[in-house]
């Protein structure tokens, strides 16, 4: 089907920072050696790709949902959320929507299909795969700026034994994910 836009999100497994995703529609002749599921390539491969993507793309949108709703409504539904709002922001509608994953939520009356780790075996999820986690990256080191001490430009907000050590030692920012458990030791209601 024409248009078919991909979708894929980066950060369900963060303990700070939003869950981002991204929708791409891609020409059908697109194509590049290079691109594949984000998390197979190098931070600078990503780096080149991303603005490749979006000058060739026929339509992208990017969305972020934030802790306070990840807590709200659980990271499934706020990674679901964040594919929804990414859609809404591409300037074409979709008549077919392609999902990396096993689990979606139709959106609109447009057709979709969940497919486990298509970010690896169809171009424009693949292409949504590098927007959302440059994206996000990108938002996590602007944070950094504010919070050095967890050092979010290096671990993105990821559960490192370094982000775990400055929870211990600095406490939870605004940033943080109050559902999920912080620190190993203590269950979520103590936060």
């Amino acid at each position: 089907m024409e248009p078919e836009a991909g979708t894929d999100e980066a950060g369900r497994g963060c303990l700070a920072g939003p869950v981002t995703a991204a929708a791409v529609i891609l020409p059908k002749s697109f194509t590049h050696e290079l691109l594949n599921d984000s998390k197979l390539l190098s931070h600078k491969s990503r780096d080149f790709l991303k603005p490749l993507i979006e000058s060739d793309c026929t339509a992208f949108g990017i969305a972020h949902v934030h802790p306070q709703k990840i807590d709200d409504i659980n990271i499934l539904n706020a990674a679901l959320l964040a594919m929804h709002k990414a859609i809404d922001r591409l300037m074409i509608v979709p008549e077919f929507i392609i999902v990396d994953g096993n689990r979606f939520k139709s959106y609109k009356e447009i057709p979709h299909e969940c497919i486990v780790r298509g970010d690896s075996q169809y171009m424009s999820i693949a292409a949504a795969s590098v927007l959302a986690k440059t994206y996000r990256d990108a938002y996590m080191e602007k944070l950094h700026e504010e919070y050095p001490m967890y050092n979010w430009k290096k671990n993105k907000g990821y559960p490192t034994k370094e982000h775990r050590e400055a929870i211990r030692r600095y406490g939870l920012t605004p940033h943080h994910r109050r559902s999920f458990r912080q620190l190993p030791e203590q269950s979520t209601l103590d936060f």
